[in-house]
């Protein structure tokens, strides 16, 4: 049971690692969920004061996603249009890769341009509102990501630390 607990652990890390980026998923609770598999095994002692901190991280985070892009489209006197622009952008940057990886940064943009415009402002407040926007976008991924990547070199130090006792077959 435990290393069935171990893969599912390692395969929620990436698939949270994979919620950096895209907004359907969020990234570190579900890496959250990965870490506390693993102190689910028999191996692995219970930690709450660990898997607390962590899940605090993860929910705090995962909130700052959601407020930083409005904070940023706000700041540049951008609208809900624009906000919502942004995130439409994501989404065809995710299934329409025509831009290739640099489509998850230029398809937000436009789609936060599109949308100012769309709620009839002006070029310039288009322009601004979109770049503020974008930019809570990038540095809400960036946190994500970066939340993620940690838990899973978290999770890998503790796998090591304790494989002899997670890959017992007696």
């Amino acid at each position: 049971m435990d290393i069935a607990l171990l893969i599912l652990g390692f395969l929620l890390m990436l698939v949270g690692i994979l919620g950096s980026f895209l907004p359907v998923l969020p990234g570190p609770p579900i890496s959250w969920v990965g870490l506390l598999l693993l102190y689910l095994t028999k191996a692995v002692p219970d930690n709450w004061w660990v898997l607390g901190v962590t899940f605090v991280i993860a929910i705090t985070i995962t909130v700052l996603d959601y407020v930083i892009p409005a904070m940023g489209t706000k700041r540049f006197g951008g609208s809900k249009a624009g906000m919502w622009g942004t995130i439409v952008g994501l989404l065809v940057a995710i299934f329409v890769p025509i831009f290739g990886p640099f489509g998850i940064i230029i398809w937000p943009f436009i789609g936060a341009l599109v949308g100012e415009l769309l709620n009839k402002a002006n070029k310039e407040t288009a322009m601004k509102a979109a770049f503020g926007s974008f930019l809570g976008f990038l540095t809400g991924t960036f946190m994500k990501l970066l939340v993620t990547i940690v838990y899973a070199i978290f999770y890998v130090y503790i796998s090591i630390k304790y494989a002899g006792d997670l890959f017992t077959f007696s």
